[in-house]
């Protein structure tokens, strides 16, 4: 009878080369691990210190934008206090233009939904003869740059008197983010069963009945990213705003922020407040919906 030990398996133990082998392989991952720990806090430093540098600017008593300390000397909240408070001539007039810049984004968000949302029902489920003539066109429109329409835009609207007027910024930002929101909704809406229509046709409802009750209570994940992305974009914008709106009660917060430049002296921690404050509401929408926005924008693709 055999011993255990001899009935015992042998192991062969490992070549000196495979042990080198292992350990080169080691020091390559860490040595790549390093090298993209190294980037990442690179680009983590570049993107976050202009925001740390108006976060200090803000803070400033003067708001020196030289100033070499790392952290403010005297830290204070003033520059927020006089912004909210409008106790600065530049920003006598910044709720008024805060809630023109509201009243922008919002209309523009819903003008784009409702213009996209009925477009991409009309052509991918009413099945309109040459829809796809429609929405090629409205892409079409991306083959120009925006900024080279701004001249022709500034004469339409002079020509029809909506010069210093919010609507005129409105219609030219819903005509620049419709086409990408029927885009992004035809995506979406191939995911969404045709039997479902074909089911409502047949217990009576009209289209606008599975329009309202059916398409859109299914495309809201398109919906909360396409209208995130048409808020953002109208709260962004400065270049149209700057040439069709330039009477202070009409003008924006972005616009207003530029007549701080014009000042001998410019006083850079009002200014830094202004845009910490301006940047808010977009944060919050933004991480309140962002979850929504990553399945809106890419369902379609993923089930296309």
């Amino acid at each position: 009878m055999r011993s255990v030990a001899a009935a015992a398996p042998v192991f062969a133990a490992p070549s000196g080369s495979a042990v080198r082998m292992r350990r080169a392989a080691r020091r390559r991952r860490y040595a790549i691990n390093s090298a993209v720990a190294l980037v990442y806090a690179v680009l983590v430093v570049w993107t976050f210190l202009p925001i740390y540098n108006m976060v200090m600017i803000a803070l400033e008593h003067e708001g020196d934008v030289y100033s070499t300390n790392i952290v403010p000397a005297q830290p204070s909240l003033d520059s927020f206090w006089v912004v909210i408070t409008q106790g600065f001539w530049y920003l006598k007039n910044f709720w008024h233009q805060f809630g023109n810049s509201t009243f922008i984004a919002g209309m523009v968000t819903f003008l784009v939904l409702l213009i996209a949302s009925l477009t991409s029902f009309t052509v991918g489920r009413m099945r309109i003869r040459n829809g796809w003539l429609l929405t090629n066109a409205a892409l079409l429109t991306y083959v120009i740059p925006a900024s080279f329409l701004a001249i022709p835009f500034y004469l339409i609207m002079n020509t029809y008197g909506l010069a210093n007027n919010p609507w005129s910024v409105i219609a030219a930002l819903v005509t620049f983010a419709t086409p990408y929101a029927i885009f992004i909704f035809q995506e979406y809406g191939r995911s969404i069963p045709i039997e479902l229509d074909e089911s409502a046709k047949i217990d009576g409802a009209s289209p606008l009945h599975i329009y309202l009750h059916i398409y859109l209570p299914l495309m809201a994940p398109a919906l909360v990213a396409v209208g995130t992305y048409a808020l953002l974009l109208a709260w962004n914008e400065y270049l149209y705003q700057f040439l069709l709106l330039s009477d202070k009660r009409s003008m924006t917060v972005p616009v207003a922020l530029a007549q701080f430049l014009n000042s001998d002296v410019s006083p850079w921690n009002y200014m830094m407040a202004t845009a910490i404050i301006y940047a808010l509401p977009p944060i919050c929408i933004y991480y309140a919906f962002r979850h929504r926005m990553s399945s809106g924008l890419t369902m379609g693709g993923v089930k296309g």
